[in-house]
């Protein structure tokens, strides 16, 4: 049940210029501090590392994806579209906006060293003893479990869900333009305004009249250019990896018994796999790095590097690879502890993979958690998946891996450079 605020709020934005609020839940959501926690949580983890610009939060995001939701809404219900479930308005509108609220500090390079999902802390704080649940239930008992369903992709109405989470969702279109004006980049701009114009509900799906596909193809190029440019840069690609290697050697040492000289309960928690949502919920990006300080002068030398690394920006300096060098890097393991170094730490291979577009044949989805087709709505209302239509979405579709890169810490090597082999000096033009 929308329940509208007498006067309606506006953010003003860089992106969309203004995000409007007219429904009290969203407002109220808004203002919950299970959301306001995201103006702790940049949206491009160690990005701002390499684009100094990337400074830009998961809460300004989330209000961006937001304002796209409510803009595709409005345009289906000015037109008057039949397929269009109007009483799903608020569950759409609160589902993008919730979408990214249970991301933690450097959310995804956590994530692949502890095993955590973002989506499932976001169902922990849709469903949890939180302000955002209380926030909810004042809709209805069940709306909870509602949005929940959304964020996990298992709603029984996959039109709500293709807004915030398909091949052409809110979610993309937002960080996509969000992330480009930041890093100062052009690569991810297309026509947001075309692209809103062309969505049509029709037969329980999202689909893209046929005149906007030439829009959709610059969306999906910009996606594409934004991963090989951005996302996957070699200098973020290495501030990744001394991140995750601080909290791979945190965790070795708790695992040890080690006793820190300094630790905060929700890091601890979260070394220890037994954090709470309570804890999870203060945990930002400030405390890890307020962490990270105070590990620099830990007794541990290699935890001490690592966190001093991080945050002086000494990061690793990385060289590109080929098939051919499959036997030189079991050189530089050997040279590596010949001279000090340890390989699990000081040395690492790296390929980024994307795939900028997934082609699925009919009915070949193993369940309704992949992100589905883009489907183009002819004159003749037949919907095609629109790679059988565009020459530019066939060349990019798939899995495509980046080029292979070794990252290792120069300023430890050099020094031995000695000791090194006339081919590794080579590689390493030392």
């Amino acid at each position: 049940m929308l329940t509208k605020l007498h006067e309606e709020k506006v953010f003003k934005d860089p992106v969309h210029h203004s995000i409007y609020v007219q429904d009290l839940t969203i407002w109220k959501l808004i203002n919950t501090p299970e959301f306001q926690r995201l103006r702790r949580i940049r949206q491009l983890g160690t990005s701002y590392l390499t684009f100094h610009g990337a400074e830009h939060s998961r809460f300004s995001h989330s209000l961006g994806v937001y304002e796209i939701t409510r803009k595709i809404i409005s345009q289906f219900e000015r037109n008057g579209y039949a397929d269009w479930p109007q009483e799903e308005k608020l569950l759409s509108l609160c589902a993008s906006l919730l979408h990214d609220v249970g991301h933690g500090p450097f959310s995804h390079s956590v994530e692949q060293i502890f095993g955590t999902n973002h989506e499932e802390w976001t169902c922990e704080v849709v469903l949890g003893d939180t302000e955002v649940n209380r926030v909810l239930r004042e809709v209805d008992p069940r709306f909870p479990e509602q949005v929940a369903s959304v964020i996990d992709k298992t709603y029984k109405k996959p039109i709500v869900v293709s807004l915030v989470s398909s091949q052409l969702d809110a979610d993309r279109m937002d960080y996509l333009l969000r992330d480009a004006y930041f890093t100062g980049v052009n690569y991810g701009t297309f026509d947001l305004d075309r692209i809103l114009r062309v969505l049509r509900p029709y037969q329980g799906k999202i689909a893209v009249k046929e005149s906007g596909m030439h829009a959709v193809e610059d969306y999906l190029m910009s996606r594409y250019q934004m991963y090989w440019q951005v996302y996957f840069h070699p200098v973020t690609r290495s501030s990744e990896i001394v991140l995750r290697q601080i909290f791979q050697r945190a965790r070795e040492l708790y695992d040890t018994g080690y006793e820190f000289a300094f630790m905060l309960e929700p890091i601890r928690e979260l070394l220890a796999g037994s954090i709470t949502l309570g804890s999870y919920m203060k945990l930002d990006e400030a405390m890890v790095q307020t962490a990270f300080g105070q590990w620099a002068e830990e007794r541990d030398e290699l935890l001490s590097d690592l966190c001093g690394r991080f945050m002086r920006r000494q990061l690793y300096k990385y060289v590109p690879l080929t098939s051919e060098d499959r036997d030189w890097l079991e050189t530089v393991r050997d040279e590596w502890m010949r001279i000090g170094l340890d390989p699990a730490y000081h040395m690492e291979v790296d390929t980024p993979v994307d795939s900028p577009y997934d082609v699925y044949k009919t009915g070949a989805l193993p369940d309704g958690r992949d992100k589905p087709p883009i489907l183009i709505l002819d004159e003749r209302e037949q919907l095609t998946e629109i790679s059988m239509k565009s020459d530019i979405i066939r060349s990019i579709a798939g899995l495509q891996r980046g080029k292979y890169y070794m990252y290792y810490p120069a300023d430890r090597v050099f020094p031995y450079a000695g000791q090194l082999s006339p081919e590794t000096r080579k590689k390493l033009s030392i």
